[in-house]
């Protein structure tokens, strides 16, 4: 059970991006088809699955209480620079060049710059863009997991079923009340999210 949670929680903490990604493409009228939804959930995915596989052999040159402790602290340090970053953000209405730390409003200015050819939908070259930026942001935290023993199947998995699901609800909910707020406090979740992680692993 503390497996599947854990792993719910990464991919959940991980794809709270593509919400926001979903809500700023949403509000402005930029639709992401079935085929580069598919393409972000891919590319993230496997994104998330090479992170693990290096953690998980790091893990190989490390005591079992060792390589848990490390990897659950990384975790909530990197929770707690999200939360910091965030707050920090929220308060001084400052912009972020990190895509896990942008908000609604950087996000919006990111989905007009990402639609390369002003065609109103995202093609697959812009899709492919866009997914590798996401992953990027993943590299870390995925490592992490990973060493402290986080399934890599069950969070390749949920990853690529949150990927989709949570685009499609950023874009179906992106001119309401309720994805506005969680368009800016998006990044927050995500920290807090992390830090909860962190702290399973850590007692687990």
């Amino acid at each position: 059970m503390i497996l599947i949670l854990s792993a719910l929680l990464f991919s959940l903490s991980s794809n709270l991006d593509n919400l926001v990604v979903g809500i700023a493409y949403g509000i402005k009228k930029i639709k992401i088809g079935i085929i580069a939804n598919l393409i972000i959930a891919v590319v993230t995915s496997t994104g998330t699955f090479l992170s693990m596989s290096v953690g998980a052999y790091i893990s190989k040159f490390l005591p079992l209480s060792v390589a848990n402790g490390l990897g659950a602290a990384v975790i909530i340090i990197l929770g707690m620079y999200f939360v910091t970053q965030s707050i920090i953000k929220l308060v001084n209405n400052i912009k972020s060049k990190e895509l896990a730390l942008k908000n609604i409003t950087d996000m919006i200015e990111y989905a007009e710059k990402s639609d390369l050819d002003s065609s109103g939908d995202i093609n697959m070259k812009e899709a492919l863009l866009v997914a590798l930026g996401l992953t990027f942001n993943n590299l870390g935290t995925g490592v992490a997991a990973s060493i402290t023993g986080v399934s890599i199947q069950f969070t390749v998995i949920s990853t690529f079923i949150f990927s989709i699901l949570l685009i499609i609800l950023g874009e179906a909910v992106g001119n309401h009340v309720f994805g506005k707020f969680w368009g800016k406090y998006a990044p927050l979740f995500s920290g807090i999210l992390l830090i909860i992680l962190g702290i399973i692993e850590f007692l687990n």
